[in-house]
């Protein structure tokens, strides 16, 4: 079983690393979000295809849990809390063009792709090889996006794309941790706070300054009272 399910955890994890690529190049809010649910569905099926491999029954639950609240909830809870003008922008500000962004993005990659293999070592562990590598990669890569936007909604989607490539790399070593449901479930809630908090300030920062890019708010100035 386990010839067919690990060349499907590889297609898996290849989704995954492009749709990090595509966040960093999309210019659309929509865009972002679209690719980050896609990613996360990426992550749901390696945990998924892991958990069949090794039996850890565990991660069957982690991934429903990812599922309802990744694809489903945190972008009910973002459009719930964010202007719907936010979503009609077609162009986000970039701090680098897109192709100097994507090549830097590559260079991310390529990187992640030694230091997962140093990180590995002599393991035999098929899922470590390519699970290691592009976890490294995604949750590099989201951080990369955080530098590169300039808008608060596309920084946030970098940050939870962080959290997946964080899961994405933990997933291979699930079968050696101890309660990783435990640990899934307290992530699971962790970012989730984080989403309706930025939402909130999102809304109150596009109300009050006319835009969400993180540079225009140096100009904001408290106002005196009379």
């Amino acid at each position: 079983m386990t010839a067919w399910l690990n060349p499907l955890n590889d297609l898996a994890g290849g989704l995954f690393l492009l749709t990090a690529f595509a966040m960093v190049a999309t210019r659309q809010v929509r865009g972002c979000l679209r690719f980050f649910v896609l990613q996360s569905f990426c992550l749901i099926a390696s945990a998924l295809l892991i958990g069949a491999m090794t039996g850890v029954k565990e991660l069957f639950i982690v991934a429903g849990i990812n599922l309802i609240t990744k694809p489903i909830v945190i972008p009910w809870l973002l459009r719930r809390s964010v202007p719907r003008e936010i979503y009609a922008h077609r162009e986000i500000a970039l701090a680098l063009s897109v192709p100097t962004a994507l090549l830097i993005a590559l260079a991310i990659a390529v990187f992640s792709y030694f230091a997962g293999r140093m990180l590995i070592g002599g393991a035999e562990v098929t899922t470590l090889l390519s699970n290691v590598p592009i976890g490294i990669a995604g949750l590099l890569i989201g951080a990369y996006t955080i530098a590169v936007r300039r808008e608060a909604l596309p920084q946030l989607l970098g940050l939870l794309a962080m959290e997946n490539g964080a899961f994405f790399l933990g997933v291979a070593f699930t079968p050696q941790l101890p309660l990783p449901l435990i640990a899934e479930i307290a992530a699971a809630f962790d970012t989730l706070i984080i989403v309706v908090p930025v939402g909130i300030l999102t809304r109150s920062i596009h109300e009050r300054a006319g835009t969400t890019e993180v540079g225009s708010l140096t100009k904001l100035k408290e106002e005196r009272l009379p």
